[in-house]
């Protein structure tokens, strides 16, 4: 069991009821899931079985936060905020998280832009590798949709990061640059 002030429990259950569970804390020890950086996941909307598969890994691997935007190339359209929430709350649970990542959507590309916090947009072939950012601590990772960022998107985001000569699907890119994010800065 998880106690939301950072501890897991092994608890002796001594009575089990339809209406009542009955127990007895036996160990515990301390139990820090999350990451002390917050990186959110800034991700075009995709199809919901890659979207889904998105918000369900990442927030396993430690993702602070969500939003799904609507982007230049975007094929799929429509927020399904409550299942996406859905989604998340049951991924935090089988990672035994403490808390689940927020989860908003439904605005274009440049009205996320002005409100984001350190964004860094991935784009294969940039001058910069995502790996040898360590800094800032907290940002916002930009995962284009597949068809890749207009040239107007492009010129939204100062700071761009690449993940590697290979060209990845969007749900790939989003979980290994969240992966690596974390790991430049010690937090895997």
């Amino acid at each position: 069991m998880i106690d939301p002030s950072g501890f897991l429990l092994t608890v002796r259950l001594d009575q089990v009821a339809p209406d009542r569970v009955e127990g007895v804390v036996v160990a515990e020890r301390e139990h820090r899931p999350e990451p002390e950086a917050h990186i959110t996941i800034a991700i075009a909307q995709l199809p919901a079985p890659a979207l889904e598969l998105v918000l369900s890994r990442c927030t396993e691997a430690g993702a602070y936060a969500f939003h799904v935007f609507q982007a230049d190339r975007s094929v799929a359209r429509g927020a399904k905020i409550d299942r996406w929430i859905t989604i998340c709350r049951e991924a935090a649970m089988l990672a035994g998280r403490l808390r689940v990542p927020s989860v908003s959507g439904g605005s274009k590309v440049r009205e996320f832009v002005a409100r984001a916090e350190n964004p860094v947009m991935l784009v294969r072939g940039a001058p910069v590798d995502l790996a040898d950012m360590d800094q800032p601590r907290d940002l916002t990772l930009m995962v284009g949709p597949e068809g890749g960022w207009s040239d107007e998107e492009l010129a939204l985001v100062e700071t761009k990061a690449g993940l590697g000569p290979r060209n990845l699907r969007a749900d790939t890119a989003a979980l290994v640059g969240l992966a690596v994010a974390l790991a430049a800065r010690h937090q895997m």
